[in-house]
């Protein structure tokens, strides 16, 4: 997501493993079909971790949408810029700690649940850059099985992996500063790279500047494009792999868009309302839950929104629809969300 905030976004990853009943090797092959799963009896299958963006802090909510946890993130944007916080969260592999970036403070950081700090930081405060140590509206930071850092650093057109023990680049997907769709060599304007069970990524090109709907690719491990295909949105965002191997990408639009697609770029499931309740403004990313419903991030409503596909209704929400405020039940903008692995447990919530 680019600049989100104006016209212009189990961890996941357990999330995706715990609701696969396919091998790595199965996921890889994914039929050309899609099977809506799906349940209005208990919706969200556990507590949710929200980046509540204009709100500058991080919430974690139970499935009766209690504040059970809270973290103000400071901001530091530039003389002149209001930095919104965390745009995104997701879980370390250790559920210890939460990932965050903040594309107005061109910073990515990880933060410690129990001592509500950050402990490791990569990017100049404010400040945009290309050179070692600088970010250009960091986007989706997550930490892999290996400790390393892979984000979507969108203004420089790469996919970046940082090794955090030494904050150098030891991988680089894209040319820095060159605008242009020919993946794995040249991004356009990438807002995620997110990762697949097996250590692949799913990338998503905004393809910015060019009015076309941008591309969704599958790079591995080793810098190999598997495919790429163009999606049927103006603007996607934050396209991952579900446990079928299907993709699930949103369009980052109003009316919003959340779509599934085959790796061969078939839409197979499309959602999108026009008017009512179930219209979506302005979605930044959607995730696959346990129980086949689907988790979205409804920025611009000011809510996150549980989509059971089967009957395409929402089912659950946390936020008032086109509503801002910080109170409980509230939210501002939220732009990122995870759900909390089994067995996490946060101290005792001091802030609202």
């Amino acid at each position: 997501m680019f600049n989100r905030l104006k016209p212009r976004r189990a961890t996941l990853l357990g999330a995706l493993l715990a609701a696969s009943a396919f091998s790595f090797t199965q996921q890889s092959h994914a039929a050309a079909t899609y099977h809506p799963g799906g349940t209005a009896v208990d919706p969200l299958p556990g507590n949710l971790l929200i980046a509540d963006r204009g709100n500058n802090r991080l919430l974690v909510v139970t499935p009766d949408k209690r504040i059970i946890w809270s973290m103000p993130i400071p901001v530091h944007g530039p003389k002149g810029v209001h930095s919104h916080g965390a745009d995104d969260g997701f879980f370390t592999p250790d559920h210890k700690h939460i990932i965050v970036n903040d594309e107005d403070d061109q910073t990515v950081g990880i933060i410690s649940i129990a001592k509500k700090r950050f402990v490791w930081m990569y990017g100049h405060k404010g400040v945009k850059g290309s050179k070692p140590g600088y970010l250009n509206t960091p986007d989706d930071a997550y930490q892999l099985a290996n400790g390393n850092v892979v984000l979507a650093d969108i203004g420089n057109d790469r996919v970046i992996v940082i090794n955090p023990k030494t904050n150098r680049i030891v991988q680089q997907f894209g040319t820095t500063g060159v605008r242009y769709h020919a993946p794995p060599e040249k991004l356009n304007a990438p807002n995620g790279a997110l990762p697949t069970p097996n250590g692949n990524f799913i990338v998503t090109e905004i393809d910015w500047g060019y009015g076309h709907p941008g591309f969704i690719d599958k790079i591995s491990s080793k810098g190999k494009l598997l495919w790429s295909f163009r999606s049927q949105t103006i603007y996607p965002s934050d396209a991952n792999q579900m446990p079928d191997g299907n993709i699930l990408v949103v369009g980052y639009t109003n009316p919003g868009v959340v779509d599934i697609y085959s790796p061969q770029g078939k839409l197979l499931w499309h959602y999108r309302k026009l008017y009512g309740a179930g219209a979506l403004d302005h979605p930044s990313i959607a995730l696959p839950l346990s129980n086949g419903n689907l988790l979205v991030c409804d920025d611009w409503d000011n809510r996150v929104v549980v989509i059971d596909p089967k009957t395409k209704k929402i089912v659950w929400q946390y936020g008032h629809k086109g509503v801002k405020g910080a109170r409980p039940g509230y939210l501002n903008i939220p732009d990122g969300m995870d759900m909390v692995p089994a067995g996490v447990k946060f101290p005792a919530n001091s802030s609202h």
